[in-house]
């Protein structure tokens, strides 16, 4: 798999009509705090990212989705990428 996508990317994921912005990589799913069956039943899964709609932002935790590099259609931008991002990209590979 290629080098996830950095932090303040923004996607369009299969499937989706509203764009998502990436604010967080190697997400895992913990289940506290909700009482969905759907989200119960992935607690404890790891996804490669979570993301929040754009322009919005950050809303609430039902407006916070995790999802995979693997259902991404669509890279509209590419976050911010410097020194830091490619040792955490490091970082990330080992995970």
């Amino acid at each position: 798999m290629e080098a996830l996508l950095p932090n303040g990317s923004i996607v369009l994921l299969k499937g989706g009509n509203k764009r998502l912005m990436i604010y967080g990589r190697k997400q895992i799913v913990t289940g506290e705090g909700n009482e969905e069956t759907q989200k119960e039943s992935i607690a404890g899964t790891m996804f490669d990212y979570l993301g929040v709609p754009y322009p919005e932002g950050y809303i609430n935790q039902d407006y916070a989705y995790v999802f995979n590099h693997s259902d991404i259609i669509d890279i509209i931008f590419r976050g911010y990428e410097d020194e830091e991002e490619e040792d955490f990209q490091e970082i990330l590979k080992k995970a």
